[in-house]
């Protein structure tokens, strides 16, 4: 069979997406530590929708409307806010059925910014293998993005999306010519045989120490916990569930 071959890129930086701007192109945001593993979790608890929001001053704005607001900067929760982004803290007792506010330093301004594309769904380890899947049955061109820290390249993103590209690219509909990607990849290959060995490294993995907020890690970084795909629509994550190996 042939295919028309689809491409599969990685963008590493906010700060560069322009220049990988394809509307037609599906985007998959991966913010490892914490916000895009939270996102999953939360789903995987039984939470009804995510509102993501960019800024402090909107998170508010949601919390006087009496909405339940998770947010953080820096890794530490704003006083207004309920709870952080510590995938622990979307327990199913305080999500289920429930709708959330979410601002954090880097993943939901992410979403919001690669809402012009096609789609935007969001990627963990948690959601490996659907993710991947995801990608391959939308059939289009995939641009993996990296939330960083602050605009600045981050490992951990970095090596989820090898992760991901990987997989993809192992289906015939798929190729890429992208550095960026190819890079991904190779770090996902030196990382794989002891993730959390190779983790340690990672500037974020220091910051979250540092502050005491470094519970998550492994849970951060195991894979395939669930097949929820949180896609963005209408301006609102909702859980989609991946039938994975469907392509």
């Amino acid at each position: 069979m042939e295919y028309d071959q689809k491409r599969v890129e990685v963008c590493f930086s906010p700060a560069v997406f322009d220049c990988f701007q394809n509307p037609e192109a599906v985007v998959v945001v991966v913010d490892v530590l914490r916000a895009t593993s939270a996102i999953c979790a939360a789903f995987m608890n039984g939470v009804e929708s995510i509102i993501p929001v960019g800024t402090v001053s909107e998170a508010k704005e949601y919390k006087e409307k009496g909405y339940l607001v998770a947010a953080e900067r820096d890794g530490i929760v704003l006083d207004f806010a309920d709870f952080g982004n510590s995938p622990y803290n979307f327990s199913q007792e305080r999500v289920k059925g429930k709708t959330i506010v979410y601002s954090t330093t880097n993943g939901t301004q992410a979403v919001r910014l690669a809402s012009p594309c096609h789609a935007v769904a969001v990627g963990s380890f948690l959601n490996l293998t659907a993710i991947s899947s995801w990608i391959i049955n939308q059939n289009r061109d995939v641009v993996i993005l990296c939330a960083g820290w602050k605009n600045r390249f981050s490992l951990e993103d970095t090596v989820l999306a090898g992760a991901i590209a990987k997989n993809v690219l192992e289906h015939p509909s798929y190729s890429t010519v992208c550095d960026s990607t190819l890079a991904a990849i190779d770090l996902w290959n030196l990382a794989q045989p002891d993730i959390l060995g190779y983790i340690e490294k990672a500037a974020q993995r220091s910051r979250l120490r540092k502050s005491g907020l470094d519970d998550v890690i492994g849970f951060c970084h195991t894979p395939d916990l669930t097949n929820i795909i949180p896609v963005y629509s209408n301006g609102i994550l909702v859980p989609l569930v991946e039938q994975v190996g469907v392509c």
